[in-house]
């Protein structure tokens, strides 16, 4: 197995994290991303950017992490206990967009590269990421489109990787206490090491390269369309999944807050507003009902 380059991973990671600020905020148009450098007191730091109040985004967060430490968590440990006692690395940009139109969906999308050593013993690494569509308001032009583009960034990684991909992202991407799914999927790997890092750094560059591709034109068509206050009531209903998720089951926020990471960075990924509502139901025949009827029911998109 070949030895793994952790410095052009971190070089592409924050090539990669600049290019995505740059294409979303073109595209928004109004305003630009703030840039905060931190450090970690037990090891490493890492570069938040984030855009606010813009014209197409109210909130736009884009996080590159490169984090170090002695010891990894018990979570972390208890079902890969060869990660015990060694030291590890792990970096990564993890992006997700809160637009202002309930007509665009919410993106995710993330990449990640872990390391442990251990003197005298090889190293212990793997890639994960993906990238994901939350949709308010149901389109098929734009689900299938953004399952396109996923599909086209596995096209070089063999026949199977779209399909064990695209139902890995919505397995995981499921609320278990709602019975439902979060949004329409796209593409979840985690702990990528079987061919080598030389193809499985291409295969986690392959899909970092394609996110801009899957969501920018979907944002193009439709961030000009109006929209009333039922809609945006709908849409801050909705946010509430995506709080509920990443508090609840999400693995990088698991993993950053009990490694004691930064936590402003970490939970930039809620939405700056959301509003919960007991026990709200859809009225039958309405866009919000084809939502949970239709848009959250695993499919082959790509069929359509």
């Amino acid at each position: 197995m070949d030895n793994p380059d952790v410095n052009a991973v971190k070089d592409y990671l924050l090539s990669l994290q600049n290019n995505i600020c740059d294409g979303l905020a073109s595209e928004d148009g109004k305003t630009d991303f703030i840039t905060d450098e931190w450090n970690r007191e037990s090891g490493g730091g890492g570069l938040t950017r984030v855009l606010t109040n813009g014209a197409v985004f109210e909130q736009a967060g884009v996080n590159f992490s490169h984090v170090t430490g002695g010891q990894l968590p018990a979570s972390a440990t208890a079902h890969r206990p060869e990660l015990e006692g060694r030291e590890f690395e792990a970096m990564g940009v993890s992006l997700v967009i809160h637009p202002q139109n309930p007509n665009i969906p919410t993106s995710h999308a993330n990449v990640r590269f872990f390391i442990a050593t251990k003197q005298g013993e090889a190293p212990v690494w793997w890639f994960g990421g993906g990238f994901d569509l939350t949709p308010y308001y149901g389109n098929k032009q734009d689900c299938i489109h953004w399952h396109q583009i996923a599909e086209k960034a596995c096209v070089n990684f063999g026949n199977d990787s779209h399909e064990k991909y695209k139902k890995w992202c919505d397995d995981y991407f499921y609320i278990k206490h709602r019975n439902e799914q979060r949004g329409i999927g796209g593409l979840f790997f985690d702990d990528l090491n079987e061919d080598g890092f030389d193809d499985c750094f291409a295969f986690m560059r392959s899909v970092g390269d394609h996110y801009l591709d899957a969501y920018r034109p979907i944002v193009q068509r439709r961030k000009n369309m109006a929209y009333t206050q039922a809609q945006r009531e709908f849409q801050l209903y909705r946010r509430g999944r995506y709080v509920e998720f990443n508090l609840v089951y999400d693995r990088g926020t698991l993993f950053g807050l009990q490694t004691g990471g930064r936590t402003e960075s970490i939970l930039m990924s809620l939405p700056p507003v959301v509003h919960f509502k007991y026990d709200w139901k859809p009225e039958p025949g309405t866009p919000e009902a084809e939502l949970y009827d239709f848009y959250l029911q695993p499919k082959d998109w790509l069929a359509l």
